[in-house]
């Protein structure tokens, strides 16, 4: 099964790239539009410095006595000139150079203006009908290594501002989904059967909807189950006094009359009758397992409730059926001593019913609050154990009971948050079955709420 998306995830990656991807865009149009600007920027103080340097030039060549004459100015003073120029007449003679000019790097006379070579930028200037021509030229890689500056200048900071607004998306997406995740560790703490709503305070207006919608699901599956749990007590309850005096008169009239087949007619019908009433015993039990409140805020000693359904069950069983083990010291549970009587009745019962006959039913209730209860018998296959918790499901389809004893004690392991373990064989033995229940023990609650 593949694991949902995270929406956190997907968020901050997405927005992560979004951002990247517009700062690199934005820095990538700054460099071109700082490329062009620059480029204007060093075309016009090329076209300034020839202008300025035109007229100087005419009044160099000009009243010289000799013509055609190649002159080099001398460098007053060492440094890198990045812009050279070169003179020259009418007939392409040089007449005057900068200092570091390279005549070879200069281009063949092509006109006034604006021209460019693989390495220089060249202007050209003339005056005196062309007898004075100037073509000043800077070198491009000038030119690229301040546009390698300004891409510096915008990379530099783009490498160490991105990786914080990345983790400032993170953070937020993360800070804004919180609300959202308290929402589902509420639900995903919950036990089955709390259907009370969620408080939904602090979500998103996109995610409030839902939650509202959850919690009137809640709320309907809440009533549904109600109105199914009052149903099941309700006719369990109602079906007692009925069936009481149903029993009555049939074992009146197994008693008054003297007819053989009517006596066994009589004496069916009496036993259908109780395993009617046992079933309705077993639903509103079963209603009081899903639907009442299990676990109290006071703590009560088990003990003798275990002291006095084993005293109950043992007469309708052999003598010394019953073995019971309780702990010496006082056995303080949250769990409610009605509750803890349905499923210890249930579980002997059941152990009763299904057991070998006239085999001791061994019943032990440990300091820590494991009730184990276990008897004689053959093997129950696995496939088979895992199905006898359900509802209405019997070990033996001859059997006569309802089917519900080991459901109820399931339902009631579920609500107060532990588990039914069955065996079978029994533990160091071959043959058997045995039933484990770790109760609720005083204080548990609070140390796992803490």
């Amino acid at each position: 099964m593949r694991r949902p998306h995270s929406l956190q995830r997907r968020l901050g990656l997405w927005l992560g790239l979004l951002l990247a991807m517009l700062w690199v865009g934005a820095a990538t149009v700054g460099v071109i539009l700082s490329h062009r600007a620059m480029d204007q920027a060093f075309d016009s103080a090329l076209q300034e410095a020839a202008q300025r340097i035109l007229p100087l030039a005419v009044a160099d060549s000009v009243g010289r006595e000799q013509e055609g004459v190649t002159q080099r100015l001398a460098e007053i003073r060492a440094h890198d000139e990045l812009i050279t120029y070169l003179v020259r007449d009418a007939r392409g003679r040089i007449l005057l150079l900068s200092h570091d000019a390279d005549p070879d790097a200069f281009p063949p006379w092509a006109g006034a203006g604006f021209g460019q070579s693989k390495t220089h930028r060249f202007y050209s200037e003339e005056t005196l009908r062309g007898s004075v021509r100037l073509t000043m030229a800077e070198p491009l890689a000038h030119r690229k290594a301040a546009l390698r500056k300004i891409q510096i200048g915008l990379g530099i900071p783009l490498l160490v501002f991105l990786p914080l607004s990345l983790l400032a998306i993170v953070l937020t997406v993360r800070t804004t989904l919180a609300p959202l995740r308290r929402f589902s560790a509420r639900l995903a703490s919950r036990e089955a059967s709390d259907l009370s709503r969620l408080p939904n305070d602090g979500l998103p207006a996109e995610v409030a909807p839902l939650a509202e919608a959850l919690n009137d699901l809640l709320e309907r599956l809440g009533a549904a189950f109600q109105a199914e749990r009052n149903f099941a007590a309700n006719a369990a309850h109602e079906l007692r006094t009925p069936l009481a005096g149903a029993i009555a008169q049939a074992q009146r009239l197994r008693t008054e009359t003297r007819d053989p087949v009517t006596r066994e007619r009589a004496s069916g019908i009496e036993t259908t009758l109780k395993r009617l009433t046992r079933l309705s015993e077993r639903l509103m039990q079963l209603a009081r397992a899903e639907g009442g409140q299990l676990r109290l805020e006071r703590a009560a000693d088990l003990r003798p409730v275990a002291r006095i359904l084993a005293d109950e069950l043992a007469r309708t069983a052999a003598p010394g059926r019953i073995i019971l083990s309780l702990p010496e010291a006082p056995l303080m549970s949250d769990l409610d001593p009605d509750a803890f009587a349905i499923l210890f009745r249930n579980l002997v019962e059941n152990a009763l019913r299904h057991g070998v006959e006239d085999a001791p039913i061994d019943v032990s209730l440990t300091s820590e609050g494991l009730l184990t209860v276990g008897n004689e018998g053959p093997i129950v296959p696995s496939e088979d154990l895992a199905r006898l918790t359900s509802r209405f499901e019997r070990a033996g389809r001859l059997g006569d009971g309802s089917g519900l004893g080991l459901a109820i004690v399931d339902a009631i392991a579920q609500r107060t948050g532990t588990m039914l373990d069955l065996k079978s064989p029994r533990t160091g033995r071959d043959s058997g079955f045995e039933a484990h229940l770790m109760l609720p023990m005083a204080g548990a609650r609070a140390a796992s709420s803490g």
